[in-house]
């Protein structure tokens, strides 16, 4: 912990030549994407993107899930979707997922973690299941992500910003190993390099 408040306790001094750049962003934001990734500390969007501050908004998850809108549901991702879409209008949506996620293998084991009820309802939420020979074969995180590309159109702003032509949606897969990028293509089901 030590290392990050000597960082943080650094920040400003080191932002010193990015003055001008804060100062603009202090007066609103214009991300060119919403980034949709898991909470894993492996998994640094902006490392990943090379994005700056105020390039891109983030909403981290754990396992990358999208629960499925129900207008009787609040929900923390949901909000956060709804001020992406509509009050920022970002023209893209990204969801990451990665290699060697604990939260599609807790789904994929279909096993409870002890003392963990909120962890567990919420990995239901998903709505994905698969065989453990798909998680060795490094498949089933990547068919979780096509899971979570489908539940983001379940929400109606989001389908009405995809009928007007005004919204992008992107799958992308990244590989913690090799630090490689595979982009979904969603007619051929398939993930490429990016």
């Amino acid at each position: 912990m030590q290392s990050l408040i000597e960082n943080a306790r650094a920040f400003r001094s080191s932002l010193a030549e990015s003055r001008d750049d804060l100062t603009a962003l202090a007066e609103g934001q214009r991300p060119q994407a919403l980034f949709l990734a898991c909470s894993d500390s492996r998994v640094v969007p902006s490392l990943i993107t090379g994005a700056r501050p105020g390039e891109i908004l983030e909403l981290r998850t754990a396992g990358n899930i999208v629960p499925r809108h129900r207008s009787e549901a609040d929900c923390g991702v949901g909000a956060t979707l709804e001020f992406a879409v509509i009050a920022l209008q970002v023209p893209h949506i990204v969801v990451c997922g990665h290699s060697c996620c604990d939260a599609v293998q807790g789904m994929v084991a279909d096993k409870q973690l002890p003392g963990m009820a909120l962890f567990n309802r919420w990995l239901q939420r998903a709505e994905y299941r698969s065989q453990p020979a798909a998680l060795r074969k490094g498949v089933a995180t990547q068919r979780h992500l096509e899971t979570q590309l489908r539940h983001l159109r379940s929400y109606p702003c989001i389908a009405r910003r995809l009928r007007e032509r005004r919204l992008r949606l992107h799958g992308w897969f990244y590989e913690i190993t090799s630090g490689e990028v595979f982009a979904y293509e969603e007619r051929e089901r398939m993930f490429r390099p990016l």
